[in-house]
């Protein structure tokens, strides 16, 4: 079971204590996460990969986008809601590889 955080971080990466730092591969599509870039913020995971994910957050105090690749220290589960976000997440579909 993930360590959802229930408000935003308050721990730079840096400082995160490493054993609770859940490995990148971990997180799934539509997962909601917090990503540290320029302080926490609210995310949606849109793919995982052993050695990082890719998320779609809210870069500012606004309604915009961004989407990036961040390393497992960076990114932390989230438990308060993102209603833009959120609302978005439910839309994901994962695809499965063409064979």
């Amino acid at each position: 079971m993930p360590n959802l955080t229930a408000s935003t971080p308050t721990v730079t990466p840096v400082h995160r204590d490493p054993a609770e730092v859940a490995p990148a591969e971990s997180y799934r599509p539509s997962d909601p996460v917090w990503v540290y870039r320029d302080g926490w913020r609210a995310g949606i995971i849109e793919a995982a990969s052993p050695r990082a994910v890719t998320v779609t957050y809210q870069p500012g105090n606004h309604r915009g986008t961004g989407v990036d690749t961040f390393t497992a220290p960076y990114v932390t589960f989230r438990a308060d809601s993102a209603p833009d976000l959120d609302q978005r997440g439910l839309r994901l579909v994962r695809r499965r590889p063409l064979r």
